[in-house]
């Protein structure tokens, strides 16, 4: 090229400019320097813009990186010159520089951050539309491989910081897409500047990094996972101050738009991470209520497990797990039970621009309607009830046992998704989940909004069959039989008794225990007599020998049982008169228990009757050992009052023939002794002399209770004989079936 063709620069300016040495390509750019203030001077300003084309096109674009650095400085030098002027030329000193970031060229690349630097100190505000471009090229130096870059990069990168600190024109709109972009890198430089810049425009008051926060959020996050302790820190910061500018400001805030994201981030591995986002999101359910009612489920799935950590690492995960469990049960209410409102939900105020005020007229203008969405919260709670730790399983029982009494409408039309499951908690081997267990089944099965459901409407959009039509059909009568009642009592029982079949263990461990707290969450007379009602349609006399003896074990020895004692042992009412005529239908399956059933209602008279067919009875070890307890029974404090019967001996010959008749039975053992010990205080008097006076006794008896005359006790002592006659025939029948199987052995 001729020298004219770079005019208005000199040939020896050129060939410095050329140069790979510093110092002539500095000399160079002074006399870039003196010569466009010059060109100011004389108002020369095609002179100017031929001079930034030159040093724009010609050089910063050159194939020689010394050309290209040459450029750089000339352009420099250049705004130097032009002073205030520069701001009228700034698109040709900034672009041509900007381009130089992305120089393979290190060296082109820590030039290029110089010269914008002189650059920028010169023309100031007048670069920010070109900002996006500058923190791009930025973003990369930053993470760059020489130190030397890495310094140039940073050092402008603090003066285009205090610049848009200075600012009121800073275009935050624009600039999103570009950060939203950026806070996905992965490089620990990259990160540390980005977290930098979003703290620097936190810092702005004209700023409303408010509005920006959804689109960041994540990335945020992210980046509170990095390796760096350093950079850990400074995101933790940045978070912190955010979450308090969300409580100082209050309206304005998209919650709903970073509800997702904190969900998501609730469930991260890093605990850090994990702590973070549920403090997030227990200060959102605290600030914005029930709006956040529909990420409860999503909530939920997030911080049930948590409730599991036993470790001292995840303690604070922990405790912010159950601190924000305790909040969520705070806003569900009543009005979440009613029908669903048909004003489409509001949703959050969303500001337009990042200097837009918050509107409260707007906020109360469009008030938002949410409720509580009840199947997804309690697919959520299914799917964690089965959770290996303890603490989870009780929140989530915890949980049902809310619904069940605040939106318990709403919460039966899905009974039929949770009902199966919760009756296989009852095997839990945690006594407090089965304890919770109980409480939340009793819930079901006395709610008054289980009342209005046959066996076949237990939800909505329940295609199959309901369990009650599966039952054998006497049981399905007893279901349909009680209208009065929530169907789910029934039908609980029913599947009670069923697990007691199939969980034999369970039985021996825990029968007692399920069945008394029960009688405290319940009545225990509708308990029993619905216990009584399936037994006596039990085909398996064994088990039902097996059921009934416990039953009374616990009738006669639960303090919780203590009301259904008494009103038992009094019949003065028709209704313990029917109880009673139910529980020895039932109790038949075991002769001793009815002896003791006729011992805790004083019928004296037919526990002599029924004692007599004891002869025709096989005395087994197990019936002797049913007489032994009923001994030590006696001498218990539940019958004290039959104990001090025994001094009015005239007037109860029957108790005492009915104890004679117990000991009779017995082997010479440590039970005969105490029984016959007990019967050598009565006052000395004969049988048979006290049979005279029987009539009279049988009339005052009748006088004090005169609805047990009415009780038709041949009756009862012949479905007694029938049932023993069952048991007969099933011991041959398994005894038959014992011979067979041996016979069919192949001994050889």
């Amino acid at each position: 090229m001729s020298d004219k063709d770079f005019a208005p620069l000199t040939a020896a300016c050129v060939r410095s400019l050329n140069d790979k040495l510093y110092e002539k390509r500095k000399s160079a750019a002074l006399e870039i320097e003196r010569l466009v203030r010059d060109f100011v001077t004389t108002n020369q300003v095609d002179q100017i813009k031929r001079t930034l084309k030159v040093l724009g096109g010609d050089f910063a674009y050159s194939q020689n990186p010394n050309t290209r650095k040459g450029g750089l400085i000339g352009l420099a030098a250049v705004a130097i010159g032009l002073g205030k002027e520069s701001c009228t030329h700034i698109n040709e000193l900034v672009l041509p520089v900007i381009a130089c970031f992305h120089d393979v060229d290190s060296r082109v690349q820590y030039y290029a951050c110089e010269a914008l630097y002189n650059i920028v100190k010169v023309t100031r505000g007048a670069v920010l539309p070109f900002f996006n471009n500058i923190f791009d090229g930025l973003s990369k130096l930053a993470a760059h491989p020489d130190q030397n870059v890495k310094n140039g990069a940073e050092l402008l990168d603090r003066l285009i910081k205090d610049i848009v600190t200075e600012s009121s024109s800073f275009d935050l709109v624009a600039f999103v897409p570009l950060l939203r972009e950026r806070i996905y890198t992965r490089n620990t430089f990259a990160r540390q500047f980005v977290v930098s810049w979003i703290e620097v425009l936190d810092a702005v008051p004209d700023i409303n990094m408010l509005v920006l926060l959804p689109e960041i959020l994540d990335g945020l996050f992210l980046i509170l996972g990095e390796d760096s302790r350093e950079i850990r820190k400074m995101c933790q910061g940045v978070l912190a101050e955010f979450l308090e500018g969300i409580k100082r400001t209050k309206n304005g805030v998209n919650y709903t738009a970073m509800a997702n994201i904190l969900i998501v981030h609730s469930q991260n591995a890093d605990d850090l991470i994990q702590y973070t986002a549920i403090t997030w999101l227990k200060e959102f359910v605290i600030l914005s209520g029930r709006t956040m009612l529909p990420h409860m489920a999503g909530i939920l799935n997030a911080i049930l497990p948590c409730l599991s950590y036993t470790d001292e690492a995840r303690k604070k995960v922990k405790e912010a797990a159950e601190s924000l469990n305790i909040s969520l049960r705070k806003l569900v209410e009543a009005q979440d039970d009613q029908p669903t409102p048909t004003v489409a939900y509001a949703g959050d105020h969303t500001l337009d621009s990042a200097h837009d005020k918050p509107d409260d007229d707007a906020q109360i203008a469009a008030p938002a309607i949410v409720q509580l969405e009840i199947l997804s919260v309690i697919k959520v709670l299914q799917r964690h009830l089965g959770h290996d730790s303890i603490q989870t399983r009780v929140a989530v029982l915890k949980w049902f046992n809310l619904l069940l009494v605040k939106t318990p409408n709403k919460t039966f039309r899905y009974i039929h998704v949770f009902f199966q499951l919760l009756m296989d908690a009852l095997t839990d081997p945690s006594d407090d989940v089965v304890l919770l267990d109980l409480e939340v089944l009793s819930e079901i099965s006395s709610n008054p909004a289980g009342l209005g459901l046959s066996p076949n409407q237990d939800g909505e959009g329940d295609k199959g069959e309901s369990e009650s039509t599966l039952l054998p059909s006497p049981v399905k009568q007893i279901v349909e039989a009680r209208q009065g009642l929530n169907q789910y009592f029934t039908r609980f029982m029913v599947q009670l008794m069923a697990l007691f079949k199939q969980e034999r263990q369970l039985l021996d461990d825990r029968g007692s225990f399920i069945i008394r707290q029960l009688s405290v969450y319940l009545s225990a007379d509708a308990i029993f007599r619905s216990l009584a009602e399936i037994l006596i349609l039990e085909t398996d006399v064994e088990f039902a020998c097996t059921m009934v003896q416990t039953l009374n074990t616990i009738l006669l020895t639960s303090t919780e049982l203590y009301d259904l004692r008494s009103q038992l042992k009094d019949l003065k009412t028709e209704e313990s008169c029917t109880l009673f005529c139910c529980l020895y239908r039932c109790w038949c399956h075991s002769p001793i228990a009815t002896m003791s059933l006729c011992y805790l209602t004083q019928n004296y008279s037919h526990a002599c009757l029924l004692l007599q067919s004891f002869a025709d009875l096989e005395v087994t070890v197990d019936f002797l050992k049913e007489i032994d307890k009923l001994v030590q029974l006696i001498e218990s404090p539940i019958f004290a009052y039959l104990r001090l019967q025994l001094l009015d001996a005239e007037n109860n010959p029957d108790l005492i023939k009915s104890l004679y008749g117990l000991l009779m039975l017995l082997p010479q053992s440590e039970a005969f002794k105490l029984l016959r010990y007990r019967l050598e205080c009565i006052p000395h008097f004969t049988l048979s002399s006290s049979m005279h006076m029987g009539d009279s006794r049988k009339k005052r008896k009748g006088e004090e209770r005169p609805l047990v005359s009415k009780i038709k006790f041949d009756e009862l002592l012949q479905h007694f004989l029938t049932v023993q006659a069952k048991h007969r025939d099933a011991k041959r029948k398994k005894l038959a079936f014992s011979i067979s199987a041996f016979k069919n052995l192949d001994l050889k």
